[in-house]
């Protein structure tokens, strides 16, 4: 692990950059293989590895790399950014900040400043996205980069979409994309090429994926710790319990759909339901922003199953709590409070639905803005 450190910390050195990139690529390969083999022998040391992986990976003077970026990203001395002026744009919008909060961007690269804007807008409403997104293109094309959509990063879905471009000229940088064709390629959807558990297993790739290049996610799940918010990057030991904790949901919610019982398959979707929203930032996103709307693919499979409970002759009732906290709050349990985001008073996001099955009322939970 020294030398390897010790070649990772040479500056401008394109052989530090390829191994950094690949060591993420490990990495990422470990950490989706620790989730889907829970009981391997080799888990214990596998975690002890990530562990040093982590530590290793820590950025570099000048070389902030989410892991994921082309291996010929340009790299830049901070004092000499090409993309400067929308990184200043960026911070000072008060309209963004409202949505984001008050943290700066920390890129120090060009190639890392893009995708750290590009993903930051997946947490605002759709419009003013729409609008800083061009608006950064028009400041790439300004320093000389034009748009690239033939360098895309591919997370498995169920459907193709090209989430933002990258970048080529005198920026090169990767985009990032949803791909169906490397989610029938994974092997967690064999067996499953359609359907709701189709669906399910490209929203779980996707979280999956994003924990790995995305430092500013949180998670909120209940079962690992309830008191509350945990940052995913700065504890990877939560990290892992939260991906162990989205695998072992999975294949629960997997066996239940195998039982065609409707009661146990709408409790396991429940749960599933629950670990995908708890994967949070802080603060929440914005209900109809991109990733807002992508959590929500996770609500309307859980209607259906609710529906087809219901059909079944139970009675059911599902609701996702938001509005007023005061309004909602003798159904919810467990929440959690934030002084950022949102309307002060009112739910920022709904963790866990409100339930009844057959008179046995489940609590719900959420994350809500304190009044003050």
């Amino acid at each position: 692990m020294q030398r390897l450190r010790q070649l990772l910390e040479i500056e401008n050195s394109e052989l530090a950059h390829l191994l950094r990139f690949s060591l993420h690529g490990l990495e990422s390969a470990l950490n989706q293989a620790r989730t889907e083999l829970p009981q391997d022998p080799g888990a214990k040391v596998c975690d002890e590895v990530l562990q040093e992986l982590h530590n290793l990976l820590q950025p570099v003077p000048l070389q902030q790399d989410s892991g994921w970026e082309d291996a010929t990203a340009i790299i830049s001395p901070p004092d000499e950014l090409k993309l400067i002026h929308l990184q200043k744009a960026f911070d000072s919008d008060p309209e963004l900040r409202y949505y984001l909060g008050n943290s700066p961007l920390q890129s120090q690269t060009d190639s890392d400043l893009w995708n750290e804007i590009q993903r930051k807008l997946l947490r605002v409403p759709e419009d003013l996205a729409t609008s800083w997104q061009q608006r950064a293109l028009d400041v790439a094309q300004e320093a000389g980069a034009i748009e690239d959509n033939s360098n895309l990063y591919q997370l498995p879905f169920c459907r193709d979409e090209i989430i933002y471009p990258g970048l080529k000229g005198t920026v090169i940088t990767q985009g990032l994309c949803l791909s169906q064709k490397a989610l029938l390629n994974s092997e967690i959807t064999q067996g499953n090429e359609s359907g709701n558990l189709y669906l399910l297993a490209g929203l779980l790739l996707v979280c999956i994926n994003f924990i790995e290049i995305e430092p500013d996610l949180h998670h909120a799940l209940k079962s690992i710790f309830g008191f509350d918010i945990i940052s995913l990057h700065s504890k990877p030991e939560q990290r892992n319990q939260y991906l162990d904790a989205l695998s072992d949901r999975f294949h629960r919610t997997q066996k239940a759909e195998e039982n065609a019982d409707p009661l146990l398959s709408l409790r396991t979707w429940i749960d599933m339901d629950e670990a995908i929203h708890s994967l949070v930032f802080v603060p929440p996103v914005e209900r109809y922003s991109w990733w807002g709307k992508l959590q929500q693919e996770s609500r309307r499979i859980l209607k259906k199953v609710a529906d087809r409970a219901i059909n079944a002759g139970n009675d059911v009732r599902i609701r996702q709590l938001s509005g007023l906290y005061a309004d909602i709050c003798a159904l919810s349990k467990d929440d959690l409070q934030l002084d950022c985001g949102g309307i002060p008073g009112e739910v920022l996001t709904c963790l866990r639905v409100y339930a009844r099955i057959n008179q046995e009322e489940s609590p719900g939970r959420v994350v809500f803005r304190s009044s003050r």
